[in-house]
């Protein structure tokens, strides 16, 4: 019989590892590979700022799930899991309706023999009062849109206004991550493209940014070296970068930190750090972290079930020589995708895995137009990687 591989999550990672398998196994017969994910199309997350900011036409950058799938040699299901059958190696996908609420693809299982799953990771607002209510998220294409139209909204009220006097929009991110970072600097590019398009009632100096991060710096997770410059050039294009402060409430119109401070914000955007779905939270039994995230081994399988692989941010790896986890990043992702393309043929095989060992080749932090900071060689020499702006050129 046929081996049986599943793959749940059409993100960068698991559309990435169906593709590759699908180019060798799926087409060699020697396995079939199916792709799950609850969209027929896929975005590169990293981009979904440029969507929020306007900059990018999400429509030109999507990929169809189901056209790769036929170029590719692998199957393409749509639909959200939902539960997990060990016993009986089946996951459970939930009914997906249309617009108007209607059934367009109905409830049913799937059976597998390998199991990878590649979900990602949502935003994680660490249950701050208000957040959930009154923030603006980034997870999805949908999100993003959501954002840029009420932008769009502010700036056509404006420019209808009969008031002589200066409009003005604040819009607020929380976290200084490479989401929050960019999308601050795409958004100041933003000001004066809509001022030159003629929705000029709103002068680009009026649209008041600020990044408030709750560490001490910007980019947290990468180098300082990295992180000064950016905050440097931040200020320079005139958004206000607030570190050492911590988002303690969100209401309707403002920002509340710990100390105290008052942060009025017409737009909030939460772009502060991340859990794994919360279906995942302790499913089947498999062993969980506190953000959801399965546990894994060095070789990506889940503590608790051989045949049950986790990658990407949904998972928490072991960083071998630390007493870290693998951080939640681009190209990890896509080195764990590469291993598992030998993995689950070594799986089939009969052979041993191989162990994951994470390696930084560096990053690169686009603001807009504007400049672009990074390390390429990471803690390495000889091999170069790039994320965010140059990796799609």
């Amino acid at each position: 019989m046929t081996h049986r591989i599943v793959i749940v999550g059409g993100g960068a990672g698991g559309l990435e590892l169906a593709t590759r398998l699908g180019k060798t196994l799926g087409k060699k017969g020697k396995a079939s590979v199916t792709l799950v994910d609850a969209n027929l199309t896929h975005i590169w997350k990293p981009l979904l700022h440029e969507v929020a900011a306007g900059s990018l036409n999400s429509y030109e950058d999507e990929l169809n799930y189901v056209a790769q799938a036929k170029w590719n040699h692998f199957q393409f299901q749509m639909g959200r899991m939902t539960g997990l059958d060990r016993e009986n190696k089946q996951i459970h996908l939930a009914e997906t309706l249309d617009e108007n609420g209607n059934a367009l693809v109905p409830a049913r299982s799937l059976d597998y023999d390998s199991l990878v799953i590649s979900v990602g990771s949502t935003t994680n607002d660490f249950g701050t009062k208000g957040a959930a209510e009154h923030c603006l998220f980034l997870d999805t294409r949908k999100q993003a849109e959501r954002f840029h139209q009420q932008l769009l909204n502010r700036y056509l009220q404006a420019h209808a206004s009969q008031n002589d006097a200066a409009e003005e929009i604040n819009v607020a991110i929380v976290g200084a991550g490479a989401t929050g970072v960019e999308l601050a600097a795409e958004l100041h590019n933003a000001a004066h493209e809509l001022a030159a398009y003629g929705l000029g009632q709103i002068k680009p100096e009026n649209l008041r940014i600020t990044v408030i991060e709750a560490g001490p710096r910007v980019l947290p997770a990468l180098p300082e070296r990295i992180g000064g410059p950016v905050h440097k050039t931040l200020e320079k294009l005139g958004v206000t970068v607030l570190t050492n402060s911590a988002v303690s409430e969100v209401t309707a119109d403002s920002l509340v930190t710990a100390t105290g401070q008052v942060i009025p914000a017409t737009l909030k955007v939460w772009a502060a750090g991340i859990r794994a779905p919360a279906f995942l939270e302790g499913i089947a039994g498999l062993e969980t972290n506190r953000i959801n995230q399965l546990q894994v081994r060095p070789t990506l399988q889940t503590t608790r079930d051989d045949s049950i692989f986790a990658f990407g941010d949904c998972a928490a790896c072991p960083q071998k020589g630390t007493d870290r986890n693998v951080p939640p990043r681009a190209q990890a992702a896509h080195q764990q995708a590469s291993l598992l393309v030998k993995s689950l043929k070594l799986r089939i095989e009969g052979g041993t895995l191989p162990e994951y060992r994470y390696q930084d080749y560096g990053s690169l932090i686009s603001l807009s137009k504007f400049s672009a900071v990074g390390n390429l060689m990471g803690n390495l020499t000889g091999s170069v990687m790039l994320e965010g702006w140059l990796a799609r050129m």
